[in-house]
């Protein structure tokens, strides 16, 4: 985590400048002008807090960890206040760093945490579980009323392969392994995770588990969710250890309590996946279709005959139309991403493309899944070039079935066009359909527009309509982002009043004091 940039995404060697065509886009269709240039603040700048946190339990935790791993640097705690969403990044680079940590503690193993959770509770001190820092719906940024202080409680150093089972292809690892440090370890015993969501730089095996995180290829290797198969969890009241059989019939699956639980009902501390022999062969190919609802037809096709290989994606004539603008793949109409990984997806091949073709699918030429892949993953990179030019970029995803996909779609793009336009900015709506299962798909909403002179109030105004719309047209408020703060007061109309208070209690035997992320996925800071 150290070495990501503390006021936008990434590598800082990797910082993009702002191609000339887009800028020119920028300007001409959304009225983003040089002139508008929002550089961030000088580091020295930012505006912390003095530390609350008690001396006394600086050096219990201190005692704990050791006094090297319990920070209170400013560049630390900088580094360490919330996620890398949009108003999380606006923020910080207007200086913003108000609930700033009071320290960073940085456990080594299970067994500290565990302490440093027990010390934590019985002092009052709030806890976030910090893993690569990359939530971008507010769960890293914790209620901080009637606590003596917060830590965050930073897992970067439990990064191990715990062990290996070649015979059932199952592997462990501690939480704070990123996801190139999986893929890294299992390589070396001829294993890959296949979990690459955009975060994957960054992001982390116990924060994939926490968020029910989805990657590249889902519908090849599924959601992150769907490959654990055991956790390891420490709660201030003690551990919970789950998973020891491929399926049981002992009571109801209490992994899914911790799976999504976004650090608030415990932290987890290894997890256990299903993982699978590296594949050896690889193909990625484009196809266009003339109507975003002639692809969803092709995608539901494919997933409902079992014909869906590793990768299914479709983008609408907005997005495909903008990446070629920008310099992306060219293609007209609305753009599908077919991407296949392993011997058993390419024999699939032949019947997939017969599939695309009957839906009124064409093909492009060439194998486009590196410029395809690179443009994803550069995609956090050219948001910061975006703000930094005063452009506001930020997203919305959800869910739905497959019947009410389409209505999903026209419902919220048209939120984020009439609100974005009624504020005088009007917006870019771009979208992909993505993670296709049998029963519906994903819907991924990119927003582009001018910066209004307060860009946080902005977006939260737009994100709300958005929002109101996913609820009112029966989508989920979050398929893989997660619920955090943004989305904590969607999560009753999602799950009814009975089911948030089972939740509730759930963390009352848990976390009795409330000290784990208090007011992430759960409302009420009381609960």
């Amino acid at each position: 985590m150290d070495g990501m940039r503390w006021d936008g995404w990434g590598d800082p060697a990797a910082t993009v400048e702002l191609p000339a065509t887009l800028a020119q886009l920028l300007e001409h269709a959304l009225g983003v002008s040089p002139a508008a240039a929002r550089p961030p603040v000088a580091p020295e700048a930012v505006r912390l807090p003095e530390p609350s946190l008690p001396a006394a339990v600086r050096d219990q935790l201190a005692a704990v960890v050791g006094g090297g791993q319990v920070s209170t640097a400013a560049a630390d705690r900088v580094r360490h206040t919330r996620g890398k969403s949009t108003t999380d990044l606006l923020r910080i680079r207007a200086g913003e760093a108000d609930d700033a940590p009071d320290a960073v503690v940085r456990p080594a193993d299970h067994d500290q945490v565990l302490a440093v959770l027990r010390v934590c509770a019985a002092r009052r001190v709030a806890v976030v579980p910090f893993g690569g820092g990359t939530s971008v719906v507010g769960g890293l940024a914790p209620d901080r009323a009637g606590f003596a202080g917060t830590v965050a409680l930073d897992l970067s150093g439990m990064d191990s392969l715990v062990a290996v089972d070649p015979v059932s292809q199952l592997v462990t690892l501690a939480a704070g392994v990123t996801g190139p440090a999986a893929e890294h370890l299992l390589a070396g015993h001829g294993f890959t995770l296949g979990h690459y969501p955009q975060s994957f730089e960054y992001a982390t095996i116990g924060g994939f588990a926490a968020t029910r995180s989805s990657g590249l290829y889902s519908s090849g290797y599924g959601r992150f969710d769907d490959l654990v198969v055991a956790l390891r969890v420490a709660t201030p009241e003690g551990t919970v250890q789950l998973g020891r059989a491929p399926r049981s019939a002992a009571g109801p699956d209490l992994r899914q309590l911790f799976l999504g639980s976004e650090g608030t009902l415990g932290v987890i501390t290894e997890v256990t996946v299903r993982v699978r022999p590296v594949p050896t062969e690889r193909a990625c190919t484009g196809w266009q279709f003339d109507s975003f609802p002639a692809g969803m037809t092709a995608l539901r096709t494919l997933a409902q005959e079992g014909l869906a290989p590793s990768l299914l994606r479709l983008s609408d004539e907005y997005e495909t139309a903008g990446a070629a603008a920008t310099g992306g793949i060219a293609a007209s109409g609305c753009l599908a991403v077919v991407g296949y990984e392993g011997r058993g997806a390419l024999r699939r091949r032949p019947d997939v493309e017969a599939v695309v073709r009957e839906a009124g699918g064409s093909p492009l030429d060439g194998d486009i899944g590196k410029p395809w892949r690179q443009s994803r993953f550069r995609a956090p990179y050219l948001r910061d070039a975006l703000l930094a030019a005063g452009a506001l970029a930020e997203t919305v995803e959800t869910a739905a079935f497959w019947s009410g996909l389409l209505p999903l779609y026209e419902a919220v793009r048209g939120a984020l066009l009439d609100e974005l336009a009624g504020l005088g900015t009007p917006p870019m709506v771009l979208c992909h359909v993505s993670h296709v299962y049998p029963t519906g798909a994903s819907l991924y909403f990119t927003v582009v527009c001018a910066q209004a002179a307060d860009p946080v109030g902005q977006w939260r105004r737009a994100k709300q309509a958005a929002s109101t719309a996913i609820v009112a047209t029966g989508g989920t408020i979050t398929h893989h982002h997660a619920v955090g703060r943004d989305h904590a007061g969607q999560l009753a109309a999602e799950i009814g009043p009975l089911g948030l208070a089972a939740i509730r209690a759930v963390k009352q035997r848990l976390d009795p004091a409330g000290i784990l992320n208090p007011g992430v996925l759960l409302a009420d800071p009381g609960a």
